[in-house]
């Protein structure tokens, strides 16, 4: 499948709390290079867990297959990598590859808004040329560069953590519902310039979200899990499986 950035076949990943189970699979799941994907459900149906797999920071218990194939690179076989424990290979894969936005915007208070934008390009060794500040230009905070974090609205930290992801120019964009924090009108602006900024540098987007319809305004095709509860001597367990997929 050379056009697959991500092939899942048979994935799974269990967590327990408070005597209380969660179990993730993936039966079948193939995310093309470019593709608009939402992940939507309710809070606890998995988006965010499939998300951190996909980005590479959570460990799978099993899968069948499980593969990442970045663009014009050679295919990682993620779930050997994982059950060798090979922790460099993500670091570099990750750094390399991706973007993540997370839901609470996952800044680092101690550095400016333009060193936090600029953290992913030091990592990756990239000049230091004005790509940051075209960036915050594009997203509104130019007048934001030299603030912290803690000075900043729910909005505004939510740029900067958008610009972050995308800084680096990585072909991969995951984000944690980058909107769940914010009014309409700004969920929407934000959503406009995030999904223009992803256009413009061609990349793949993975978008973890309950908002189906304002996903589904921007063209997003839906992943939607389907849950299982099951309560046993044992304890009650959810199962969430991403199986169906619509177009």
């Amino acid at each position: 499948m050379p056009d697959a950035v991500f092939h899942i076949r048979q994935l799974r990943k269990q967590r327990i709390s408070n005597g209380a189970a969660f179990c993730l699979e993936v039966p079948e799941l193939t995310i093309e290079t470019g593709e608009r994907l939402a992940l939507v459900g309710a809070s606890g149906s998995g988006k965010s867990t499939l998300l951190d797999i996909l980005a590479m920071v959570l460990r799978i218990d099993c899968a069948e297959h499980f593969t990442f194939t970045p663009p014009d690179q050679p295919t990682h076989d993620l779930a050997l990598l994982w059950r060798y424990s090979q922790q460099d290979a993500f670091t570099r894969l990750r750094r390399r590859y991706f973007g993540y936005v997370l839901q609470n915007g996952g800044l680092l208070g101690f550095l400016t808004v333009r060193d936090n934008i600029a953290l992913p390009r030091r990592w990756c060794a990239l000049p230091e040329d004005d790509a940051v500040a075209r960036l915050a230009e594009r997203l509104g905070l130019t007048r934001l560069l030299d603030a912290y974090p803690a000075t900043l609205s729910v909005g505004e930290r939510q740029r900067v953590a958008i610009a972050r992801a995308l800084a680096h120019a990585p072909p991969i964009v995951l984000a944690d519902e980058p909107t769940a924090s914010l009014d309409p009108l700004n969920a929407d602006s934000v959503m406009e310039l995030f999904l223009g900024l992803a256009t413009e540098q061609g990349v793949t987007l993975i978008v973890a979200s309950h908002d189906w319809p304002r996903m589904e305004r921007y063209g997003l095709r839906r992943i939607v899990p389907e849950l299982a509860r099951r309560s046993s001597a044992d304890g009650d367990q959810v199962t969430a499986r991403f199986a169906r997929i619509d177009s």
